[in-house]
């Protein structure tokens, strides 16, 4: 008779992975997933799915109200009124898609732990429902500014590109947060007071040429400024200063602000892909 070993080497099996089981299969999931998610955003409300449109229209009304008859900015930008609506939706989009998929796994913990999927489908139909939200919002926001009068330019076939960029910077965040709540549940609170400071540290309520020169550096930091620039240059006023022309004096905050955004991009598939597999234990 052979004799048995006295020791047996265990393998390390790991959790299900960030996005295995195959593309078919990790796609037809998180359709499946942002579907339902965006059926359930407004279930058991009066209005339904009319708050997707109604929830920025009044922050867009009170902002306006007091930004025009307080600080008198309508007087002094051109097409203010648009602006701040377009403005608003933008940076709306990214706040609530990403606070609300930093607990997204852990708001998922019983199929989280019962069921073997690719865990990226979570944070991303989280991102994919406010993606819609933000289209159907957007035929509404360029319907104003046709109304307006805002005329329409060739580059406002940029904008979904600058579009697609906020889209990807948004999922980015959304997975680092998603990952890193599952150990640290304070990621929460800390992101929600964060975007607040991001909302007041972007040109969204006042153009950039009228921050203070003491603080435009550190708004140009902001990777969401680049994109703000150029979607009101594209888009609002062919005249106001883009992101190179905002930074003409040094360029090298734009490259900085960049280099912030696309860090955050390609981090974000690293982290969220290493500590997939051990969401379900630490739960």
């Amino acid at each position: 008779m052979t004799e048995l070993p006295n020791r047996l080497e265990l393998e390390d099996i790991r959790g299900p992975s960030a996005v295995g089981g195959g593309a078919r299969r990790f796609f037809d999931l998180l359709r499946l997933t942002s579907v339902t998610e965006f059926k359930l955003s407004y279930h058991g409300t009066v209005l339904g799915f009319l708050w997707s449109f109604a929830r920025p229209l009044m922050l867009f009304a009170i902002l306006l109200l007091v930004f025009t008859q307080v600080f008198r900015l309508g007087s002094e930008v051109d097409n203010y009124a648009p602006l701040l609506l377009l403005n608003i939706l933008l940076f709306q989009f990214f706040a609530q898609a990403t606070e609300q998929a930093a607990s997204s796994v852990v708001r998922s913990e019983s199929v989280v732990r019962k069921m073997q999927f690719p865990r990226l489908v979570i944070p991303l139909s989280v991102v994919a429902t406010n993606v819609l939200q933000l289209g159907f919002s957007l035929i509404v926001v360029f319907t104003f500014l046709l109304i307006y009068g805002v005329e329409p330019v060739w580059t406002w076939v940029l904008f979904p590109g600058a579009v697609l960029v906020l889209v990807t910077l948004t999922t980015a965040v959304a997975m680092l947060l998603s990952v890193i709540f599952v150990r640290i549940r304070d990621i929460g609170i800390i992101w929600a007071v964060a975007t607040t400071g991001l909302f007041y540290a972007c040109p969204i309520l006042y153009p950039i040429e009228f921050a203070p020169e003491g603080f435009r550096d550190a708004i140009m930091l902001n990777p969401l400024t680049p994109l703000f620039l150029q979607i009101r240059e594209w888009v609002i006023d062919p005249n106001a200063p883009g992101a190179i022309e905002a930074t003409s004096g040094n360029p090298v905050l734009l490259l900085i602000s960049v280099l912030i955004g696309a860090t955050i991009c390609i981090a974000a598939p690293l982290v969220f892909n290493r500590g997939a597999p051990r969401v379900a234990e630490e739960l």
